[in-house]
């Protein structure tokens, strides 16, 4: 697996606020985890409730991959995402995989100084 396309087109889902898009990515049973889901949320449905509010309450943000490194199982990414109205962050996540579905993600999130 290309793991930077992979990563890229992952991410051009996050950008297109595209849940159907982001689910096929993600097993049936995949675990997410991020800052506002420290808890974690298993499975499609579980997912799909959590981004379809996500992205009704926040607005417009580009992501762009920055790298990816492979690791047993997956692989990490780090990415910058510009938030329409201004902001920037930088993010991390390592993504297990089974074949080319997520199962196990983690998010790491830094809210970058603005210039």
């Amino acid at each position: 697996m290309d793991i930077a396309r992979y990563n890229a087109d992952w991410l051009a889902a996050w950008t297109a606020k595209d849940v159907d898009a982001l689910l096929g990515f993600y097993g049936a049973d995949c675990t997410y985890f991020d800052p506002q889901t420290a808890a974690g949320i298993r499975g499609h449905e579980a997912l799909r409730a959590y981004l379809t509010g996500l992205f009704a309450a926040t607005p417009a943000m580009t992501y762009t991959p920055d790298e990816t490194w492979p690791i047993p199982g997956g692989f990490c990414g780090r990415w910058y995402c510009d938030v329409a109205g201004g902001g920037r962050l930088r993010g991390f996540d390592m993504v297990l995989l089974d074949g080319e579905q997520i199962t196990h993600n983690e998010v790491y999130v830094h809210q970058l100084p603005q210039d």
